[in-house]
């Protein structure tokens, strides 16, 4: 199996779906995964500002897997990963405390919810959520997630691939392989097209039935 390190933030519903093709791979025994942490918050961050000075509102999810990180190992995050990804946008409507959705899903991963309070008083796991996240914008660009570094993240880097809905198990197979060449082939830069339609996850099927609604609501007549 290949190793492959996968850079996520938890709130993208697109870098979701590809970690859930990810998961699929590994379970089809192509690549182990191990996961690294990207904030898009960031990424997103007003020029000139610190985005240390976020700490006080910086993702609950990230820092925590921070501390699972120092507990268990980076591997580890994969579960909690999975179980955050499956109640965020997979059972709408998400989860409106957002600490004590991260408390469920490490129940949900096996893991001791109390990590998720040892991250959040610990100014230091923001830091380290932002030092990964530059370190892969000084690797990628200001692109986003989901990323993905072969060599077990010791190789080249690629952000992407984005996928809409999850394809069957040859197509995943055959996805994999045709990107993890182009990942390796240092010619290639870019590949691009018009956005595919929006994911079948059912949290983005919610959102859009809420936006709809409201604007029925504000219509006149």
């Amino acid at each position: 199996m290949e190793p492959v390190k996968f850079y996520f933030d938890p709130r993208c519903p697109w870098c979701y779906q590809t970690s859930r093709w990810a998961r699929r791979l590994e379970e089809l025994g192509e690549i182990a995964l191990d996961w690294g942490l990207f904030a898009l918050e960031v990424v997103n961050l007003e020029e000139g500002k610190d985005p240390l000075e976020l700490e006080a509102t910086g993702s609950p999810a990230l820092r925590t897997c921070v501390a699972i990180a120092a507990a268990h190992g980076s591997t580890a995050i994969g579960p909690f990963y999975a179980a955050m990804g499956r109640r965020q946008f997979e059972a709408p409507p998400p989860p409106a405390d957002p600490v004590a959705a991260v408390r469920e899903a490490l129940a949900v991963a096996g893991l001791e919810p109390a990590l998720c309070d040892a991250a959040l008083s610990d100014p230091k796991t923001w830091v380290t959520v932002v030092d990964q996240t530059r370190a892969m914008i000084e690797r990628i660009g200001r692109l986003g997630v989901p990323a993905i570094v072969l060599d077990g993240g010791d190789g080249p880097a690629i952000f992407g691939p984005v996928i809409s809905d999850m394809p069957s198990d040859d197509d995943a197979v055959a996805l994999w392989q045709h990107t993890s060449w182009l990942v390796r082939y240092d010619n290639f830069g870019e590949l691009k097209r018009k956005r595919l339609p929006q994911t079948d996850l059912p949290t983005v099927a919610w959102y859009r039935e809420q936006r709809a609604a409201a604007e029925r609501q504000t219509s006149p007549g």
